[in-house]
């Protein structure tokens, strides 16, 4: 990558962070100017990043708007930031995800208002600093930075024990994320530089590497979670905001599973063959686990919580297939978790400002009163659920594809797509025994019956995540194009050590 500043990159980190400047500066009892302010930069933070797209990702593996400048030389950090066609992606769902979750937060947030945009504006500007970073010291800043703005946004406008769920988060991510540092010390001792295109070529011991693929895994599977590190994720989802969960779930979790993807498997390539089945068989005790699991809530926002440990399980699952149809399944996956995610807490939000519970025995019938939102809800719970047509189907199918030819799992690498396979009739149990209890059935609540459908600025929060849902689902082509080149290379990078099992 060339020796220059990385121009682009730059505005587009810094274009949230003007946003923070003028909400922070403007005084609080301008609540409307403050929404607006907050909305409109990150739009434009959404159409800049748009621009990534004018570059030849799909038949180029090299990093794209990128440059390295020196930053702490004397020991070997950089200032370095690039896109390729694994992290586009990520960056494009997570310009699209915040605004979105703005907008969700109009009349639900009424308290501290200029703080909570403030927050929104900076966790947007720390996620996209986590896909483009390509300095491990730089990577480590903004990883660690995301846990700020979170913290707070659980902990200051969350549920009734927002502040327990706060502290969970933050602890379990931090706890975590020390054994990275560590990683990242050694690293950056032993390679004179931080700089991970030139740690990818770093003659490691094998011995060293399984240590800190370790460390490195560790972090990234708390942030993901990978059972049986997933217990602060339903308290965390739970208590915090709905566009706190849109966020969490539609991006801060994406974070461990990309991490897998751009440190573990280039790093340590031995390491990651040889860890792949054990690391593929906790996947899939996550994805039955987290799907039975959610079967027995009565909270709607904590099935939903309790979904994602399953649906994520089936992105760990592709990625330690190792090979190309896997990893780009497990990161149009992660895109696809995002959006269907997403939008099932966006519909569980609505209903709760309506109501004030997201018990599902309070419910019942209420598409006879909310005909429009209940068939947005439909849509969205199918797509959860992998229904052809609907982008879950195409994510899930590659990466079951993947994990069945796998040249790391086994002699017998389809026992794991077996059970894998599972969690899709699973979710399909948990997901319609919810929709039925809460949509179907008779209108017997007078609460209910005075339901309002919904209007049109939650409409407008809903539809860019269903257009992708069905933009995916009938022709997902242009996403694989854009990962292609770039998976394809990372694996080039494996061929040896996979080989070598």
């Amino acid at each position: 990558m060339s020796p220059e500043f990385p121009i682009f990159l730059t505005v587009l980190l810094a274009l949230p962070v003007v946003g923070f400047l003028v909400v922070i500066f403007t005084p609080r009892q301008n609540v409307n100017f403050i929404k607006w302010t907050a909305l409109i930069f990150s739009l434009a933070t959404f159409v800049l990043s748009l621009v990534l797209l004018t570059e030849p990702f799909s038949t180029s593996a090299d990093f794209h708007f990128g440059g390295v400048v020196p930053w702490i030389p004397t020991v070997g950090i950089t200032y370095a930031l690039g896109v390729d066609g694994m992290s586009i992606l990520l960056v494009l769902l997570t310009t699209l995800i915040t605004p979105v979750a703005i907008l969700s937060s109009w009349t639900s947030i009424n308290e501290r208002e200029k703080e909570y945009y403030a927050f929104m504006l900076l966790l947007e500007m720390g996620m996209i600093g986590v896909f483009v970073a390509l300095d491990l010291f730089l990577f480590y800043i903004f990883w660690e930075f995301t846990l700020v703005p979170m913290y707070f946004l659980i902990g200051i406008w969350g549920g009734s024990e927002r502040r327990y769920a706060a502290i969970k988060f933050f602890l379990y991510t931090m706890a975590g994320s020390l054994l990275m540092l560590l990683a990242i010390l050694y690293l950056g001792l032993a390679g004179g530089t931080f700089y991970l295109l030139d740690l990818i070529d770093l003659d490691i011991p094998l011995q060293t590497a399984r240590w800190l693929f370790l460390a490195f895994a560790v972090a990234f599977a708390i942030k993901v979670p990978v059972w049986p590190l997933h217990s602060w994720l339903p308290d965390a989802h739970v208590q915090a905001p709905t566009a706190g969960s849109v966020i969490l779930a539609g991006v801060l979790l994406k974070m461990g599973t990309y991490g897998f993807v751009r440190f573990n498997l280039p790093l340590f390539p031995e390491a990651s063959a040889e860890f792949a089945p054990y690391i593929a068989a906790l996947a899939i005790i996550g994805i039955i686990y987290g799907a039975i699991v959610s079967y027995a809530q009565q909270d709607m926002k904590k099935l939903v919580a309790y979904s994602s440990v399953s649906h994520l399980g089936f992105v760990m699952l592709g990625i330690f297939s190792l090979n190309a149809i896997g990893i780009q399944g497990a990161i149009l996956q992660m895109i696809n978790h995002g959006l269907s995610t997403g939008a099932l807490f966006l519909l569980v939000g609505m209903i709760y400002e309506r109501r004030h519970t997201r018990d599902m025995d309070e419910f019942g019938g209420i598409w006879r009163a909310m005909p429009v939102f209940s068939a947005l809800s439909l849509i969205v719970t199918l797509s959860s659920m992998g229904l052809p047509g609907l982008n879950g189907f195409v994510g899930e199918f590659t990466i079951l594809l993947g994990s069945f030819n796998s040249p790391v799992l086994g002699a017998q690498p389809w026992i794991f797509t077996a059970f894998a396979t599972t969690g899709v009739i699973l979710a399909a149990i948990y997901l319609l025994y919810m929709f039925q209890k809460v949509y179907l059935g008779p209108l017997d609540k007078p609460e209910n019956k005075a339901l309002s459908d919904i209007n049109v600025r939650e409409i407008l929060t809903l539809v860019p995540l269903l257009i992708f849902i069905f933009w995916i689902g009938l022709y997902a082509a242009p996403f694989f194009n854009l990962m292609g080149p770039s998976v394809d290379a990372l694996l080039d990078t494996m061929v040896t050590a996979v080989a070598g099992l």
